[in-house]
């Protein structure tokens, strides 16, 4: 059995920052990729960073030179850190580990409950 579980989000003023901790826990035998969604109300979930197992990452346009998103492959942990905030950035956070369990042979995603994030103007 697997867990993702976030922190760190909160109301922040715009222009401020804020930084999301994601962990997975449990039997994981190898984390592929480890990344960022989030949702705004109304809207759809959309990517906003992700990163594979040798650092390699990708960020949403949105939030390029603002975001920066990091792995401890060790303690598999991802953290995001959140620069310049702005008010369309306010959204619930979701944090996502593709891996691959002690019993299986094939890798799946998994998906914490989410971490809401709110920036005012």
């Amino acid at each position: 059995q697997v867990h993702v579980v976030e922190s760190g989000g909160g109301l922040v003023q715009a222009g401020g920052s804020l930084r999301l901790s994601c962990a997975a826990s449990g039997s994981i035998f190898n984390i592929n990729f480890m990344g960022w969604y989030r949702q705004a109300p109304g809207k759809q979930r959309e990517l906003v960073a992700i990163i594979g197992r040798g650092g390699g990452a990708s960020y949403a346009d949105s939030v390029k030179g603002r975001f920066t998103i990091s792995r401890d492959n060790a303690r598999h942990t991802v953290d995001l850190q959140m620069s310049s905030l702005k008010p369309e950035d306010t959204a619930v956070y979701y944090c996502t580990a593709n891996l691959i369990t002690s019993s299986d042979h094939f890798s799946q995603s998994y998906w914490g409950q989410g971490t809401q994030v709110t920036v005012s103007s």
